[in-house]
């Protein structure tokens, strides 16, 4: 299977004077092709801040991220390559929810008829074609997560990555946004890493990463990938990132 990321010995340090808070200790780890991966723990365990790491919003202070099996500009991937899903929708209120869905491909380059084009047809395959004139006033959670995730969608990346993308939602709605994202991701053939402190969710998903106080503890036997394959290898089986003294 494609390695799409590959972490080697990463860790983040936030410093405040002489304060060092430890969010990620030192972890190695790949994500591949077809991956299903939770990234479960409590608040404040470094969740968030492990996933922005793989997604290139933020700088290791030690260690390195590549991304061998995406396409990259500089040394961060490509635009279209990773999608983005956040707890909240993130929408722009001025905007309907097909014009939303557009945005992305617009400011990446796509011309404006082939951008709509393609976000109604992402609205369609999420199932929110029905609410594409509405304003994201109009919309309820549920709806409006779908609509984030259409977005998404539109520009077919090869990875998503979602973080906590239930958290605002009652059970119900949660576990049919999760359907839906699963879905969708099934149907454009991409990986999926998301964080979750609900085990409902993570037990949705084919592996488990587990953090907590910034170290994280990878599966101890190998799961299957969606086509049945061992991911063991790829995800680390039977190792626990170690703490190292010095993460400056």
């Amino acid at each position: 299977m494609t390695a799409l990321v590959s972490l080697e010995g990463i860790a983040r340090t936030y410093r405040s004077g002489a304060t060092a808070v430890v969010a990620v200790q030192p972890l190695t780890a790949t994500v591949t092709a077809g991956d299903r991966i939770a990234i479960t723990g409590p608040s404040g365990s470094g969740k968030s801040t492990l996933l922005h790491l793989i997604a290139g919003l933020e700088r290791p202070s030690a260690g390195g991220v590549a991304w061998p099996g995406l396409r990259t500009v500089g040394r961060v991937p490509a635009p279209g390559e990773v999608g983005l899903v956040f707890q909240g929708p993130s929408l722009l209120p001025p905007l309907t929810a097909a014009e939303n869905v557009a945005l992305p491909l617009v400011i990446a380059g796509v011309a404006p008829a082939a951008a709509r084009a393609r976000a109604e047809q992402a609205m369609v395959e999420v199932g929110v074609a029905d609410i594409a004139g509405q304003l994201p006033e109009e919309l309820s959670g549920g709806q409006a997560q779908r609509v984030a995730i259409a977005r998404v969608v539109a520009a077919r990346p090869r990875l998503v990555l979602a973080d906590e993308p239930t958290g605002q939602l009652d059970h119900a709605t949660g576990a049919h946004v999760l359907d839906v994202l699963l879905a969708a991701a099934d149907a454009i053939d991409a990986a999926v890493v998301l964080t979750t402190h609900d085990p409902a969710v993570a037990d949705r998903l084919t592996s488990r990463w587990t953090m907590r106080d910034g170290r994280c503890h990878l599966p101890d036997r190998p799961a299957e990938g969606r086509d049945g394959t061992d991911q063991g290898a790829v995800v680390g089986a039977g190792r626990t990132a170690a703490p190292k003294e010095d993460l400056a």
